[in-house]
């Protein structure tokens, strides 16, 4: 286990799964950022991720479905790699959450997420060399099956919390439409 610190603190675990959140550049007003004292707790998680949520302004990029399936590409694409397993994730307007477990380091793996998607986003934007993602990106080791089930929960049923869709099975950018749709073919 390596510890190490940028703005937030993390852990890097490979082999664990982990609970990864990164948004856009620019989707949180800048007075609404927490200091950096609250931002490792989970209560600055939850407000930060409502703001993301019921944000209607500031970067949505993601809304963009050519943009969303870039990031729904990519994961796959480090899946298949064996950089990780999958288990849960949604691309929404303006941040993405994963559930997965790092076979390599978790910054060499949302850096091969990231990366990718920034420059080809930016490029069908007409943005290149602009900041498309935050630097940083919270994450979370899970401990238990417990913890597991419910951050899988929390994930696809975020759409639903941001009154995108009714269900998480209609959200077309998560693992539980995904789900659907391989239980379905």
């Amino acid at each position: 286990m390596r510890k190490y610190r940028r703005r937030l603190p993390h852990l890097d675990v490979p082999g664990s799964p982990v609970f990864v959140t990164w948004r856009l550049w620019g989707s949180l007003p800048q007075e609404r950022v927490f200091a950096r004292e609250h931002v490792a707790s989970g209560e600055a998680f939850v407000a930060l991720d409502r703001l993301l949520d019921t944000g209607r302004s500031g970067a949505v990029y993601l809304r963009r479905p050519e943009i969303a399936d870039l990031v729904l590409q990519q994961l796959h694409i480090a899946c298949s790699k064996g950089l990780c397993s999958l288990h849960a994730y949604v691309v929404m307007p303006n941040h993405v959450h994963v559930l997965w477990t790092p076979e390599v380091s978790l910054p060499v793996l949302v850096r091969s997420v990231k990366g990718p998607t920034a420059r080809s986003a930016n490029q069908l934007l007409g943005r290149a060399g602009k900041p498309f993602w935050q630097e940083e990106y919270f994450d979370r080791l899970v401990h238990n099956d417990a913890e597991f089930s419910k951050i899988r929960r929390y994930i696809e049923w975020n759409p639903v919390a941001a009154a995108l869709v009714a269900q998480p099975e209609e959200f077309p950018w998560s693992s539980a439409f995904a789900g659907l749709k391989s239980r379905a073919g």
